[in-house]
């Protein structure tokens, strides 16, 4: 465990030579934590018997006719499914698209089996380890990436941080923990995951809500498309359709993407500029607070356990320093005022970390709803600045 607070301090000046850099692409996720990539599934082979059955069951089983291995895709026609035919009419209806162009896109849009695979919750039974999730993020492949990525962004860096208040180190580690610095912004065309997640989700508690996600995020990607003068099969991103070098969804591009390069557009897969603007104006939109630390250390009483009932109390700090007192929380030299969240990070069959998360750690939470990605996005930024500080 760290025994100082997460404060992110200021870094020594920049060297003049990077006041003539410029920067350049972004988009933000849900959740996205980097892209993955999976194998397209294997072509099926199927006698005259079986495709006659085939065609007397429901049509979304049968998905999986002919691979395309090069899209990471299979043949389905999307345009044969009533909730398609039904999102159709409301794209026309609504946004004023024109039918046949659409009935030709989703006839070209595959099904996504690996999407399915991959969104797909962990097992319950498997532990909780921060520790282990630390590692995949907190190490030097990415560590010296990150050196070399604020040594060429250095500028846009700190005009992103001095316009939304957001530190450099934060905007670092979130590039790198999503995508390790534009190298692994994902392969899979965004039409065929999002399409795919938007109507064939799968079976869990959460089903309806988050299929109504990713048809919101559909239609965004629709909508994305005709504003940028793109066409929506050449979007590649993430298994969950998450673009470009921060992984933003669709409809966050369309919120809080920003033109930070000053060309004229916005351009989340191509400029790492836009990248860094748009990183830093969605944190400050959702309450990134100016010079707040993120996170600080602390320590619960074995005997008086109140505080148990402080652990998982939503995405905002809500406790006053006297409340975590009583409750048995304790930490060193917390600053007068503040309120903070209890986060535990569980380490497996080790024993669990627990911090006192200000706002500015929940703010990193919108960007993805989970601890352990909050807390490697500011580990990793100050890994970065601490291997740039020593650079001679």
């Amino acid at each position: 465990m760290l025994l100082m607070p997460i404060t992110l301090p200021r870094l020594t000046s920049l060297p003049s030579a990077l006041l003539l850099c410029t920067l350049c692409a972004l988009p933000p996720a849900l959740h996205a934590e980097g892209s993955q990539s999976g194998k397209a599934p294997a072509k099926s082979s199927k006698n005259a018997k079986a495709k006659k059955a085939d065609k007397k069951t429901d049509k979304k089983a049968q998905a999986k006719k002919k691979a395309a291995p090069e899209d990471q895709g299979e043949f389905v026609n999307f345009n044969e499914w009533k909730e398609v035919a039904r999102f159709i009419d409301e794209m026309v209806e609504r946004n004023g698209f024109n039918r046949a162009e659409l009935n030709t896109l989703f006839g070209q849009t595959r099904y996504l089996d690996t999407a399915i695979q991959l969104i797909k919750p962990a097992p319950s039974n498997k532990p909780k380890n921060w520790a282990a999730y630390r590692a995949r993020f907190i190490e030097p492949t990415r560590i010296n990436a990150g050196v070399e990525f604020w040594n060429t962004y250095g500028v846009a860096l700190a005009r992103a941080e001095a316009q939304y208040g957001v530190p450099m180190e934060i905007i670092v580690g979130i590039i790198g923990v999503e995508t390790v610095y534009g190298r692994n912004t994902g392969s899979f065309r965004v039409m065929d995951a999002i399409t795919t997640l938007a109507f064939d989700y799968p079976n869990t508690p959460t089903r309806e809500a988050r299929m109504a996600f990713f048809r919101g995020e559909l239609e965004n990607t629709l909508l994305l498309s005709r504003e940028s003068g793109i066409d929506p099969l050449t979007l590649r991103g993430s298994y969950a359709g998450a673009i470009g070098w921060a992984q933003f969804m669709p409809g966050s591009i369309r919120e809080y993407a920003v033109d930070f390069d000053g060309d004229g557009k916005i351009d989340l897969r191509n400029s790492p500029v836009d990248a860094i603007g748009s990183v830093a104006h969605y944190l400050s939109v959702h309450g990134w607070q100016r010079g707040e630390p993120v996170a600080f250390p602390a320590t619960v009483s074995g005997d008086n356990r109140q505080w148990e009932a402080m652990l998982n109390q939503g995405l905002e700090a809500k406790y006053t320093q006297d409340q975590l007192q009583v409750a048995g929380v304790s930490a060193p030299a917390l600053p007068a005022g503040m309120r903070f969240g209890l986060v535990d990070l569980q380490n497996g069959t080790g024993p669990t970390e627990y911090w006192l998360a200000t706002n500015n750690f929940y703010a990193i939470t919108q960007y993805n709803r989970s601890y352990f990605y909050a807390m490697s996005v500011a580990e990793l930024g100050r890994a970065v600045a601490a291997a740039r500080n020593r650079q001679p």
